[in-house]
């Protein structure tokens, strides 16, 4: 795996007239993996829009060396299309195979159209795209939302491997995930004013 780092230095983040956060700073290298919580508002899926450079900071730098994967709310796969051709889309712009297709549960639904997915068939289809990017560092915004529990289980060791394979995860989400030597960022529930 390529050499990954990702930084944030004193990040603020202002939707309107309210700060979300103020002074955030993270550091994280290959191998490690970092569970960003805190209650609804408190700019959890803002933060990881930052990172993956869809959003600006209020105040704030961020640094990366590696590529980047997202995998957020938005599904990213056309409806229309059956899984399978849908999939194929993205695996010709990344250069690489599907990977995990049978471990995800997906091998049998390449040929059901997108729009009849269920939402935690769609939640693996969008894992199955997070993995064919072959990307160092995962920024996952509520990756467990809509799985069982065997599919949360899933996730947590697919997470697992990745850090221990040099990657860097992470993970914004209200759920608990378990993955050996996370640490945890929790964002606080606060309303300072604004000059």
């Amino acid at each position: 795996m390529e050499t990954c780092r990702l930084a944030a230095n004193h990040l603020a983040c202002r939707r309107g007239e309210r700060l979300l956060f103020t002074g955030l700073s993270l550091e994280l290298a290959g191998g490690e993996a970092c569970h960003v919580t805190g209650p609804n508002g408190t700019g959890k899926s803002s933060l990881i829009r930052i990172l993956a450079g869809l959003l600006r900071p209020f105040v704030g730098t961020v640094e990366n060396t590696g590529s980047m994967a997202l995998l957020d709310q938005s599904l990213a796969l056309d409806e229309h299309l059956p899984l399978g051709k849908s999939l194929a889309f993205w695996r010709a712009l990344d250069g690489a195979a599907d990977r995990d297709l049978a471990r995800l549960g997906l091998a049998e639904l390449l040929e059901v159209p997108v729009r009849y997915l269920s939402t935690g068939q769609r939640k693996r289809a969008a894992i199955a795209r997070l993995l064919g990017q072959n990307a160092p560092i995962w920024l996952l915004d509520e990756p467990l939302n809509g799985l069982d529990t065997q599919a949360v289980a899933l996730v947590e060791q697919l997470v697992a491997e990745h850090v221990a394979a040099g990657g860097i995860a992470l993970i914004a989400s209200h759920q608990a995930i378990a993955v050996p030597g996370m640490r945890t960022l929790a964002l606080p529930d606060f309303e300072p004013e604004l000059a």
